[in-house]
């Protein structure tokens, strides 16, 4: 089946276009820019740059993928924006290519739900089945893991690293990084409790659901110490792999600089 383009699009010849793709009025696709099978631009969305597009991705009116970084060190280079399959991109989306400071890309994967005027910085990384409600504004060179949600007006400080699983309430002042499977909430924001919800909707065992809020207890209510905890834990038997892996993001955190793993090289 042939792509439908409408009138009044702008797109470049040089674009690659797959079959199938759906081109409302009023866009403009650049030179550099592939969109896969199956997918779906509604109306006045704009894709700039280097933008590779994946597959059955729903992208509505005033969306921009691929401006320029909003950072005043760039300075023109080719950097990237890399789409996988079947997203969702509300009105008023923006995801920014990269800047020269990592690799170069900022890379969404699979099956993500962003809503209005979420905006994706340059050099962000983000896994798939991530849900970022409205207003949701994440800094340069985030990353968020697979399944975690951000509820509405969250702001996340750059470089900060969202772990799998994890909630952030909304309206939350995000500066340091959030472990897997936590409800995280507040100004700033604090790792509440356990993502309950998440974990069951999840198919998560009630018996690794009882580790985790146990390890929760153990870190931020009586605060006895990682180390401790994790000797507690393991003469518990609760010492699974969910349970290895919250311990082993927060010992990272931890060697960070202000509370964020990936500004390790910069600790004195």
């Amino acid at each position: 089946m042939n792509s439908y383009v409408a009138e009044h699009s702008v797109i470049d010849p040089r674009a690659e276009i797959e079959d199938d793709v759906e081109i409302g009025p009023f866009c403009m696709i650049g030179p550099h820019v592939r969109i896969g099978r199956g997918t779906r631009l509604v109306s006045h969305v704009a894709l700039l740059g280097h933008v590779s597009i994946g597959q059955h991705n729903h992208i509505y009116p005033g969306v921009v993928i691929g401006a320029e970084p909003q950072d005043i060190s760039y300075r023109g280079s080719d950097t990237r924006v890399v789409i996988g399959d079947h997203n969702i991109f509300r009105e008023g989306v923006t995801i920014n290519r990269a800047t020269e400071k990592e690799d170069g890309v900022t890379s969404l994967g699979d099956h993500n739900f962003l809503m209005a005027n979420s905006h994706v910085a340059h050099d962000c990384r983000l896994g798939s089945h991530i849900i970022l409600a409205n207003g949701t504004l994440l800094g340069g060179h985030v990353h968020i893991d697979d399944h975690a949600s951000l509820s509405g007006n969250a702001a996340v400080h750059h470089y900060t690293t969202i772990g799998s699983y994890a909630f952030v309430g909304g309206l939350s002042r995000v500066l340091h990084d959030v472990p897997p499977y936590m409800l995280a909430e507040g100004f700033p924001t604090r790792p509440r409790c356990i993502n309950v919800v998440a974990l069951k909707r999840n198919d998560f065992s009630a018996d690794t659901i009882k580790c985790l809020a146990e390890a929760h207890r153990l870190i931020y209510r009586a605060k006895v110490g990682l180390d401790h905890a994790r000797e507690i834990l393991r003469g518990n038997d609760q010492l699974v792999p969910q349970v290895n892996r919250l311990l082993t993001f927060i010992q990272n955190q931890q060697e960070g600089r202000h509370g964020r793993a990936r500004e390790r090289r910069r600790a004195a």
